[in-house]
């Protein structure tokens, strides 16, 4: 049996130094795109594969990087382009791996690709135990003695949206806006009280009524109450038939896109029109929202940018850099026909500022 083939060979065959073949398969070095392509279909034709974890031990350097993920959500695809653009940028390769199971099974998983030399880092988008994460105050220093481990928290055991993605500042501005514009009664459409996302939304939503009620200049503002409690489009339906029947001319803060077209359908099923009696807002800018008679006020959620930031993070701690500032916003207001002629700030407030 012959000998597998080496990077020398791959050289050889290619016309080039074996240095440029290293950087040609990991991502590094300034050599250009012909270059990288002539050598790529060179290994390929030969067969040749690098021992990534040989090489990781001498130099400790792969030029992979690796991300975790649960399901493969929409939301999750989004997330791991925006990452994939700044690995790329930062000369490295970026590797998913889906990883389903208990929360146990999934730190042994991250821990394994930590320990296993094929990659400089590890960024999770699934929640792990803590022994699996690098130490926050040097995270350069792995707690396992292997790649930094990096945790993004954007999802929690059963995938609901969590930290930044959580924020829900944006309703602060609905509120706000819709209230300048003289709107004085307010409904919220939740959705379930278990997604932290939900929860964050009703709560800014209720603490921004309250703040407005307090003011001199709108004492007459005033929370109708919170309705609904699911995901489903046909329960804020329903919801709709909770409102006074003396409450328009009213604005429904919903939870979400679905939300609000079940509140845009419950409001034609009581004589109500869209926004003369009710103003709409949602949250998420599904597709469908811009396409509803009225075209749906929503909140666009910047998933990309949140995987940017997410894998900024963790380049940071691989080349053992300080962490990373925040980063742009990632929920910007998109203003259409169910607020009315209502025109307000995009973006809402960046956090901590």
């Amino acid at each position: 049996m012959s000998n597998p083939p080496t990077s020398r060979d791959v050289a050889r065959l290619a016309g080039v130094s074996q240095a440029t073949v290293s950087y040609a398969l990991t991502g590094r070095g300034t050599i250009s795109a012909a270059t990288r392509e002539r050598v790529l279909q060179v290994a390929e034709s030969v067969g040749y594969r690098p021992n990534l974890a040989a090489r990781s031990m001498r130099t400790r350097r792969s030029g992979r990087l690796a991300v975790v993920t649960g399901a493969s959500l929409d939301h999750q695809v989004r997330l791991l382009t925006g990452a994939g653009e700044v690995a790329e940028e930062a000369g490295y390769v970026m590797e998913a791996h889906t990883v389903d199971g208990t929360v146990e099974e999934r730190t042994a998983r991250v821990r394994d690709l930590a320990a296993s030399g094929q990659y400089e880092g590890v960024l999770t988008l699934v929640p792990v135990r803590p022994e699996a994460l690098s130490d926050p105050s040097d995270p350069a220093t792995p707690a396992d003695g292997g790649a930094p481990v990096v945790a993004e928290a954007t999802f929690d055991e059963q995938m609901r949206s969590l930290g930044n993605l959580a924020d829900a500042s944006a309703v602060e501005v609905l509120v706000r806006t819709l209230v300048a514009a003289g709107y004085r009664r307010f409904v919220h459409v939740a959705g379930p009280d278990h997604y932290a996302s939900a929860r964050a939304r009703r709560d800014v939503y209720l603490a921004s009524v309250a703040r407005a009620a307090a003011d001199p200049a709108t004492p007459d503002v005033v929370s109708l109450g919170v309705v609904g409690g699911s995901w489903s489009g046909d329960d804020a339906r329903r919801a709709v038939a909770e409102i006074p029947a003396d409450a328009p001319p009213v604005a429904v803060v919903a939870g979400n896109d679905y939300l609000a077209a079940g509140v845009v359908r419950g409001a034609a099923e009581r004589g109500w029109s869209v926004p003369d009696d009710l103003v709409v807002t949602g949250w998420d800018n599904f597709e469908m929202g811009a396409l509803m008679m009225p075209s749906l006020t929503t909140v666009d959620v910047d998933f990309p940018e949140a995987g940017r930031t997410a894998m900024r993070r963790l380049v940071a701690a691989v080349r053992g850099e300080p962490r990373p500032d925040p980063g742009a916003p990632i929920h910007h207001i998109v203003w259409r026909e169910s607020t009315g002629g209502i025109t307000g700030s995009a973006d809402p407030p960046t956090l901590g500022a």
